[in-house]
């Protein structure tokens, strides 16, 4: 059952399409369906980051009865100069009492010295001070690689320094995210076969649709070796959607 993961984020990332707007109890319904459909993990939102997320958590525990998935809270490390045990964020992802957690980290150098505004060795102490503190507090842990394809590109030394960074910290799997959606099949290949010659990490993949190559892209990652699959039902998502994973799984 752990050979491949087939992990579902339509109630987070599909979420983002234009014009789906999702209450609680739509989330409720659709991770009941989820779970009938046969997906492994179903992530259900971003807990402590806002108030239908956290409502979405806090309600699952008692009606929310899942057979075969597991369910996955979305959130990302911790803030830079600080700490994870003293992190509200990541507090909440405790406190939503998911088994699973899966983290969004930055991996591509540019976005952590100018979005972040910090050094790429905080960027490396936020993923380990967080990924070892959720592990210590009894939950596995994923972690989303954003933008990693364009990072690896951009400077891979510091690339498959995150993915080390997070393997040897605990996480479980590190997810490599085309998240600007601009990678073709061979490029993909290519990417996730470096990533885990040079890691030795699970490695798994989450694809974007801006070149219309989301689904091949993301058999590219199996092919190669991921054994990790994130998409949505009908491909979902924001701009041109996410890798549809009804067409993935099969």
């Amino acid at each position: 059952m752990d050979a491949v993961h087939v992990y579902d984020t339509t109630l987070r990332d599909g979420a983002q399409q234009e014009g789906l707007n999702l209450s609680v109890p739509d989330k409720l319904a659709i991770a009941t369906l989820l779970d009938e459909l046969g997906v492994d993990y179903i992530e259900g939102g971003w807990p402590g980051a806002n108030p239908k997320d956290t409502e979405f958590f806090a309600r699952a525990r008692d009606e929310l009865q899942l057979r075969r998935a597991t369910l996955t809270a979305f959130g990302a490390t911790r803030r830079a100069g600080g700490s994870a045990a003293e992190d509200a964020l990541v507090r909440a992802l405790v406190d939503s009492g998911a088994p699973v957690v899966c983290l969004v980290a930055k991996s591509h150098a540019r976005h952590v010295e100018d979005a972040l505004r910090t050094t790429l060795q905080e960027n490396l102490e936020m993923v380990r001070d967080t990924v070892s503190h959720l592990v210590a507090h009894g939950r596995r842990v994923f972690l989303d690689a954003e933008h990693f394809f364009d990072g690896w590109h951009l400077d891979r030394d510091y690339a498959l320094s995150v993915v080390r960074t997070a393997h040897e910290a605990g996480a479980e799997a590190v997810v490599l995210c085309d998240t600007n959606g601009g990678m073709l099949p061979h490029q993909v290949e290519q990417v996730v076969s470096d990533v885990i010659a040079g890691t030795g990490a699970r490695v798994g993949a989450h694809c974007h649709n801006d070149t219309g190559c989301a689904v091949a892209n993301s058999v590219a990652a199996v092919r190669a070796g991921a054994t990790h699959v994130q998409g949505t039902v009908n491909g979902y998502g924001e701009r041109t959607g996410n890798a549809d994973l009804v067409t993935v799984a099969a």
